[in-house]
């Protein structure tokens, strides 16, 4: 995942439309080297070191993703939230003296104007796995990681090299850290309604409740495949009809044994279920 993001910046860096605007940004080679004093490209380079990577608790998430998936519900944990950041550096070749050092301002300011045009990086750019990320990728540009370079002098010095002109780049991923669970959906909902009595154990007056029911279920052809626009209708008067994934959902039906008719197109078929449902059934209804 991080080396696909590596290469996704150089992708951006690489852009063949770059060459007009910023030749000399199109002309560098872009590298990910450690900038060591042992540092010494021999071509024109803009570097991009890879000096820090952790979760961003301020994006942290605690509700779980749920995708409802051929009458199962998948249940994902949020994804962790990661920065990376990359110190961006310039380094010019061929030249000595004042004229090497312009030049490499030219290209460091060259390279922080190409990335600052994606506040998230564009779909096109994305490597490997990058390419099925679920969330944006958010990218900043020119400032520190939340301090973590208070001072610059010491951070070089560690690097083991003279501090130099740089700009540090942030870009935040998202890391699954657990497999999906699945899960039956909930297919049946039972209302009970009565007079208030605060003496019961329910809270309803005996006498006076009614239950009734929501129940759902998906409605298929003999080959098992979600059938769409088809109508579901109950004995008791009340009907839905069929979403995409052929799922309907009743409400207000009683318990007991319910018949329905279930419309799709020229076909018709009676079914009969029991509600509440027992043990291992379910309310799914399938065409011949």
């Amino acid at each position: 995942m991080i080396r696909d993001l590596s290469e996704t910046l150089q992708a951006i860096l690489d852009d063949a439309g770059l060459e007009k605007s910023f030749p000399e940004l199109a002309a560098a080679q872009v590298a990910f080297d450690r900038p060591s004093e042992q540092f010494a490209p021999t071509l024109t380079t803009v570097n991009l070191f890879l000096f820090d990577i952790r979760e961003n608790t301020e994006l942290r998430a605690k509700e779980p993703i749920i995708e409802r998936r051929n009458g199962e519900a998948l249940i994902r944990r949020p994804p962790m939230r990661v920065d990376c950041s990359y110190l961006v550096t310039a380094w010019a070749a061929g030249s000595t003296g004042q004229k090497l050092v312009l030049e490499e301002h030219e290209l460091l300011g060259q390279a922080m104007q190409v990335l600052a045009r994606y506040p998230t990086i564009p779909e096109k750019f994305l490597q490997g796995s990058l390419k099925d990320q679920g969330l944006p990728l958010p990218m900043s540009v020119g400032g520190t990681n939340r301090g973590e370079m208070k001072d610059p002098a010491d951070f070089w010095s560690a690097l083991g090299n003279r501090l130099r002109p740089s700009l540090v780049v942030t870009v935040t991923l998202e890391l699954q850290t657990s497999e999906p669970e699945t899960a039956t959906l909930v297919s049946t909902q039972r209302v009970r309604v009565g007079l208030r009595d605060a003496r019961s154990q329910s809270g309803l007056a005996k006498n006076s409740v009614e239950e009734f029911f929501r129940v759902s279920g998906r409605v298929t052809d003999g080959k098992g495949k979600p059938l769409a626009g088809a109508t579901v209708a109950a004995a008791s008067g009340v009907s839905a009809v069929t979403d995409e994934e052929g799922r309907y959902a009743l409400g207000g039906v009683p318990g007991g044994a319910l018949g329905l008719e279930v419309r799709a197109g020229a076909q018709r078929k009676s079914f009969k279920i029991v509600i509440p449902a027992p043990a291992g059934k379910t309310y799914d209804l399938q065409l011949p």
